[in-house]
């Protein structure tokens, strides 16, 4: 049993009029009336730990069942938020397998964009990284400083593994997230882990403690870059029943009664 996930008929339309014409909208606001119609409602542990300021990264798993769109885990973090959040998005869908995959992908592009400026959100070239998309992932990368430089007490989101993984655990992100850590820790940024997933019956969000990412010294670029990966992802696993950590599931396993979400 999975919970029931609609859209506000009055939101869907004005947000498509917004993407066409390139108008603005809050996606805090848009989000709180998409989980306002979660049946059941949507299930939070740790909410102590929901920052209520920033310079923070949230970042949280990449949850996927069949039947699931992965925006509403943003929708969900959004919705908890205390502010505007600035979120980091895949610029591109890229449908492997598919004999569509080629049209998909261009129609993708030009929504994802739509909805970004939308949004005002910033937009990554897909995963895993594309020879052809350096300078568009430096470009996204120097927006989001620029963002942070403006904003000074900015909490961002971000989703590091950046695809969906068949089984719905926990994987490896692809290189350069560790990377893109450290540089935004560089910053400043405190890291909130996030873990989302579906248990009895309900949409769950578990927050873990706010935790600065640092590393020892003596390490190439590519350890940093692995070992920065590691830290983040073990502490999102932290967050998740131990059945979707994945790759990090020797994550201390000893309080699964932690997964029993109460209702918000």
């Amino acid at each position: 049993m999975y919970p029931r996930y609609t859209y506000p008929p009055l939101g869907v339309l004005g947000l498509a009029f917004n993407v066409l014409f390139n108008g603005q909208r809050s996606f805090r606001t848009d989000s709180r009336r998409c989980i306002e119609r979660l049946k059941p409602s949507l299930r939070v542990l740790g909410e102590e730990n929901i920052p209520s300021t920033g310079p923070c990264l949230i970042t949280f798993n990449h949850y996927y069942r069949p039947g699931f769109g992965a925006w509403w885990l943003a929708l969900a973090i959004a919705s908890v938020a205390p502010v505007e959040m600035h979120w980091i998005m895949t610029g591109e869908l890229t449908y492997p397998g598919k004999w569509y995959a080629p049209l998909g992908m261009a129609g993708s592009r030009w929504l994802l964009k739509r909805v970004s400026r939308t949004y005002e959100f910033t937009t990554m070239p897909p995963m895993p990284p594309r020879p052809r998309d350096v300078e568009a992932r430096a470009r996204a990368v120097r927006e989001v400083l620029s963002h942070i430089k403006e904003h000074p007490d900015a909490i961002l989101g971000l989703a590091p593994e950046g695809s969906d993984q068949p089984s719905g655990r926990l994987s490896w992100p692809a290189s350069g997230a560790g990377r893109f850590g450290l540089l935004l820790a560089g910053r400043g940024l405190r890291f909130v882990p996030v873990g989302a997933y579906e248990a009895e019956g309900a949409l769950c969000l578990s927050f873990g403690s706010a935790y600065k990412l640092s590393l020892p010294r003596g390490l190439s670029p590519d350890e940093k870059d692995r070992q920065a990966a590691k830290v983040i992802m073990q502490n999102i696993a932290r967050q998740l029943p131990s059945h979707l950590r994945g790759d990090f599931a020797t994550t201390d396993e000893k309080d699964e009664h932690r997964y029993k979400c109460p209702a918000v």
